[in-house]
């Protein structure tokens, strides 16, 4: 795999809390291709199908099996390891779920990323650390344009509430240790990043459309829809991570500029429904049927939401490389795979780069 990133990650030590969960694992990977030493803490894996789990990662990495909530063991693994950067993905990222268990939520949204920003502040070796959260931080509005960075924190639900909190212990720990205006004291550099609705291959967790699909389709039954008029910005998952590893690279050069908040949303042509985003699974499946399961008494869930990323476009030159056809045939062709192996994830991230390189996306260069 071509060095991009500027090489940035060349032989640095990168720590991956949630390493073994849908976008922690492609994280990893990838970090792993671009030379990096990946150090993964988390969970084991939901499902033996987990990306994690296909593509044989514990082999590739060093993996270490932990409760986010255990600080004493996430810092004893900061100390041993001495990672420059550190990625926080660990959490519990489902709405419904929230609903169902609030407790644990907060308690692992909440203060498992108090106990990642400890880790980090006790640990000298870190440069760089981002936590990704969610673009459901934001106090929804249901309005019909992007939210911004410096828009208010919020959040219905215990989920979305959980990453608005999220959110402001970043900033917390950001000005209170971490001061931009103060780097040459400290020397880290502190970020959150907020992706939209991602989809692509390995995820398997419930009440989500894209693994509902799959799981239906596979049994020969109707996909069924729970609010098929609900708007999401969808990106396929290594968008995201796209520009997670682009800001990090920046951050490792120039911590001061690149502090901060940041979208890494889709273009606006790629917010759809869920309706239409299922209609086009079968598509890409070849068959296929859906239905509306809509319940008036399911908990409430946000009908419209989008992201601005002008800031992402206009700092880091970032860009999404694929429209939303190429990103539901990236994801389709993942699960109708029979051999799901490392290499498999290896050749859809070159694909990806590929098709950034032809339409001269420039933090490819």
């Amino acid at each position: 795999m071509r060095k991009i990133f500027n090489n940035v990650f060349s032989g640095k030590t990168v720590l991956i809390t949630g390493h073994t969960g849908f976008s922690g694992s492609w994280l990893s990977l990838w970090l792993n291709e671009l030379g990096a030493n990946v150090i993964g803490y988390g969970l084991e894996p939901y499902t033996e199908n987990d990306n994690f789990a296909v593509t044989n990662l514990e082999d590739k990495i060093t993996s270490i099996i932990g409760d986010i909530r255990d600080y004493e063991k996430l810092l004893d693994v900061f100390k041993e390891y001495k990672p420059e950067i550190a990625f926080h993905l660990t959490a519990q990222a489902l709405v419904q779920l929230s609903y169902k268990e609030p407790k644990e939520t907060y308690d692992i949204n909440i203060g498992g990323t108090v106990n990642f920003f400890e880790a980090v502040r006790n640990t000298d070796s870190v440069k760089v650390a981002i936590n990704v959260t969610s673009d459901k931080c934001y106090e929804n509005k249901e309005w019909i344009w992007g939210y911004r960075e410096n828009d208010p924190m919020g959040g219905y639900d215990p989920y979305s509430s959980s990453k608005g909190c999220s959110e402001l212990i970043t900033s917390a720990y950001r000005r209170s240790f971490f001061n931009p205006q103060n780097f040459n004291s400290h020397k880290r550099a502190i970020s959150s990043v907020r992706a939209g609705n991602i989809i692509g291959g390995g995820d398997w967790a419930e009440n989500r459309i894209i693994p509902d699909c799959i799981r239906a389709l596979k049994k020969g039954e109707k996909i069924g829809i729970r609010n098929p008029k609900s708007t999401r910005p969808w990106q396929h998952i290594l968008e995201p991570l796209s520009g997670y590893l682009l800001l990090a690279s920046k951050m490792f050069e120039d911590g001061t500029n690149y502090s901060g908040a940041w979208n890494f949303g889709p273009e606006h042509n790629s917010i759809f429904t869920v309706e239409e985003i299922v209609k086009k699974v079968i598509k890409y499946w070849d068959n296929g049927d859906w239905e509306d399961i809509t319940n008036i008494n399911e908990p409430h869930e946000a009908k419209l939401l989008s992201l601005d990323i002008s800031k992402a476009r206009n700092y880091l030159k970032w860009e999404p490389v694929l429209n939303i056809d190429e990103a539901i045939r990236f994801t389709v062709e993942w699960y109708k795979e029979d051999k799901i192996d490392y290499v498999f994830d290896v050749n859809q991230i070159n694909e990806y780069v590929s098709i950034g390189e032809r339409r001269k996306r420039s933090w490819l260069f």
